[in-house]
This record gives C-alpha cells, structure tokens and sequence, in this order.
C-alpha cells in the first residue's frame, strides 16, 4: 500500500535529501568538553541545533530535552512507533584520501564524510521518511516520533537522560547498523583489573608495557621496553613469534632499554577474530624471553595464561560458551600498562544469551584471583533480546523484502546500539548486507542508494505499523 507513492517521493527528493546530509556532515560533532548549556561541546549542541531547524523547517513539531536529545513528532497522536538514530560522530582520525572528514563529497554514487553511515545519513533518511509520510497525506493513526541524540558514541548518556522523562514506544528501530533486523544483541562483561608486585631489580627485565587505545579496540599495535638483552636475542626470538602469529615486530634504542613494537590489526572487540591482537603477541613474546625470575614476570606469564594469544572465546578463563540464536561468547584483551610496581588492564567480552554473572563474570573473576589479578566489574551487562516471531520484527522484514527483493531475516550482534536497553527495540538499517561503510575508519561513506532504499523501507513501516 503506498509503495508507488512513496517511491516517487523519495527519488523526487534525491538531491535534497542528499544537502541535508551534507549539512549535518559538516559539522564536527565528536564529543567535547562541558560547557553550560552545551552537555558534548559546541559541535554537539551545533548539529542537534542544525537537525532540529531543519526538522521544525519540515513541518514538524520540536522538543529540545536540555540539548541532549531532540525529537520531532509526526503528529499529535497515540505514539506507535519511535525511530531513534544520533547525531555525534567518532573522532575524526587519519588517513582519510577521498575527502576531509568534514567536507562530505559525493562521488560514485557513494557520499564520502565522516557521520554519512554513522549515524547522520540514515537520521535524514528517517526524517524523508516521515516527510514521506506527511507531504504525500498518508493517514496514519498513530504518531511516529524520530528521536537524535548525541552522545550514542561515548556511553549514551544522551538517551539516559531522555527515558527519565519519556516512556519508550511499543515498538522502536534504530537505523544505526545494518540490514535485515538485528534483534539480539550480546551482553557486556566489562574487564578492568589491575595487580601490585614486589619491585625487582635483576636483569634482564620488562621495564615498562603499553598497549591499547579503547577497551573496544583490539589493539594493531603494541609496545614494551626491555633491558639487559641483547639485540640478538631479541630478535632471534621475534622471528620465532613472526612466525607462528603473523605479526611484526620492530626495535629502536631508549634510554631504559630496546624498545619492541609489535605491528598486528586492529578490529572492533565485538568481532575479535577479525584483527591480530598485538598486545597479546607482545606478552606471548615476552614470556619467551630468557628474563629473570621475579613478581613483575610471574604477573606478566598469568596474563599470557589467563589471555593467550588466538584465544577470542574465553576459553582460558573458562567461560567459552554459545547458544544457537546469539552464537558465541568473545573476549578481547585490549589496553595494558605495566610499570615496576603495577599493571592495569582491559578486556571487553561479548556475552551470549545464555551467559549470566554466575556462568560467566564470576568464573572470570575468581579464576583471575587465582592469578593474582583483581576483577573490579561486580555486574554485567545483559544480553538483549527481541522476539523474531513478533509482529513488529515481521513487519520491518515484510518491508525490508518488498522495497529489496532479497530474503529477510533476524541477526545477532557483539556491538551495542541505543535500544540495547529498551523492552521492544531493534536495529533496523540502514547498509544493505556485504556493504563496508568504513564506519569509524578513514573514507567512511554510504550508498546513496541505499539511504534513498532506506527512507522508502522506512516510509513503508511507518504505513503499516500506523495506519
């Protein structure tokens, strides 16, 4: 019902749609300092300011929740269904070659800038959607509300602040990854521990470790200072590690030592077995070495013990564990730093349906006790799940099918959104399956195509899950 319509909305408005992304990508949203009135930084405030002008532009009615979230409703209406994407962007980063991150540029049918996949495309994709709707006098009985928030990135406390003073919806997607429905997704173990040692000043030895740059990054790369060795030695016993792991190693000379840096890949946590973790190659490296006894050595060998290299289940610490809907349990050592006289560390652990903290975190923890490692999380995050069979989730893959041509289904996921807390929400959009929109990388860009196919899928849900 509608398709034809809407189809002749959207591509009406192709190039429109296509400056409004524009306009939003240009602003620099990463999250900044407080200042009064402005909860992420100018940048935040800036864009959610931008998106709320153009909303209201649109015909819609506005609210501001105290420059964290805006929303605009489609009418004064029953709410029915809740469309909730974000406005803030992950730093900026290098090696960008299309474009700067901020000047987004169309070119081969692609829009090159950072924000155009995450999240800002697929926001005005939905907002086409409801103008879809309202232009074109679709009656609808029930309100749609889009809600834009700007910290989904560093923690969501944009959205904490929102559902304090709303209720959720009966029924909400977000257009923050990628098609046909996400319906479940993993729960969270967060693995910050630390350990204290007697200082020891026998030689040879580890003078310092530091790896890692987020806990939900598996580390590209890692770097430790040794002394008392010889370069030989060191890499002779490198060429051995090469060999079974894949990654590089390098040397250069410091006043402490030899410095050693270890070259892997980089990945998301929530999908480990993508990267070549470099820190636990380093430790791997280390314990091969010919150092002397001591507290720091023994604490650095539980490590390799506890997170061997290759090991992205858990296994070691005894919590490899999976279900059919979810699949595995993952776990990624990420950050260390180690001194003469402490470490501290991160792991981030992807937990499955069937994990619970007594199946889980408190397995890791005593079993990390047990090396001498104290566990500081006392709780985990739990997985999160939508019924597949739900009318809701059938509908969103009904449309999905119809405005595609290709076979829906639900998936599973190690990465979180803004619904990963809401009774019946799910990720919905907007990539279409094998597309690589480099999101949170250098050149991140979205089809053109299939933000216009997303503001029709879009569109389409909205007349059969209101009307």
């Amino acid at each position: 019902m509608y398709r034809k319509e809407i189809e002749g909305f959207i591509d009406s408005h192709r190039q429109e749609m296509i400056d409004d992304i524009c306009k939003l990508c240009r602003i620099n949203s990463e999250k900044m300092p407080y200042t009064e009135g402005k909860p992420y930084g100018d940048g935040a405030f800036d864009a959610l300011h931008a998106a709320l002008a153009m909303m209201e532009d649109y015909g819609f009615s506005i609210t501001n929740y105290d420059n964290y979230v805006g929303t605009a409703d489609l009418n004064d209406k029953e709410r029915q269904l809740d469309i909730l994407a974000h406005l803030d962007v992950v730093p900026a980063g290098e090696g960008w070659t299309v474009t700067e991150p901020f000047e987004p540029v169309e070119k081969d049918g692609k829009l090159y800038g950072r924000g155009t996949a995450d999240d800002k495309g697929p926001a005005v994709a939905a907002l086409y959607a409801m103008r879809a709707i309202k232009e074109l006098g679709i009656p609808v009985k029930k309100n749609v509300r889009l809600i834009l928030g700007t910290d989904e990135e560093c923690g969501s406390s944009d959205i904490e602040v929102y559902y304090k003073r709303e209720k959720e919806a009966p029924m909400t997607f977000s257009p923050d990854a990628s098609f046909p429905v996400i319906n479940i997704e993993k729960g969270r173990i967060p693995g910050g521990f630390s350990a204290s040692f007697e200082v020891s000043e026998a030689l040879p030895k580890i003078v310092s470790i530091d790896a890692g740059i987020k806990v939900n990054v598996v580390p590209g790369k890692a770097k430790a200072v040794v002394a008392g060795l010889e370069a030989e030695v060191l890499t002779q016993a490198a060429a051995a590690v090469e060999e079974q792991t894949g990654l590089s190693f390098s040397f250069g000379e410091t006043e402490d030592g030899i410095q050693i840096t270890v070259e892997g890949k980089g990945a998301h946590a929530s999908t480990p077995d993508e990267g070549n973790n470099a820190l636990t190659g380093l430790l791997s490296y280390l314990v091969s070495l010919p150092l002397a006894d001591c507290p720091q050595l023994q604490a650095v060998k539980s490590l390799v013990t506890l997170f061997p290299h290759g090991d992205t289940r858990g296994k070691a610490v005894g919590i490899a564990m999976e279900d059919e809907l979810s699949g595995p349990l993952t776990l990624a050592f990420d950050m260390l730093t180690l001194d003469k006289d402490h470490l501290k560390g991160a792991f981030d652990c992807r937990a499955c349906l069937c994990a619970t903290e007594e199946n889980s975190l408190n397995v890791i923890r005593a079993r990390m006790a047990e090396e001498g490692l104290t566990l500081q999380a006392d709780h985990m995050t739990a997985p999160h799940h939508v019924d597949g069979n739900s009318h809701f989730v059938k509908t969103l893959l009904k449309a999905y099918e119809e405005y595609t041509g290709l076979e829906g289904h639900c998936e599973s996921t190690g990465g979180g959104t803004y619904v990963h807390h809401l009774e019946n929400g799910v990720a919905f959009g907007a990539s279409m399956p094998g597309t690589d929109n480099k999101m949170h990388g250098a050149d991140e860009f979205a089809v053109i195509d299939e933000l216009l196919t997303s503001a029709k899928i879009f569109a389409q849900v909205i007349v059969d899950l209101c009307c």
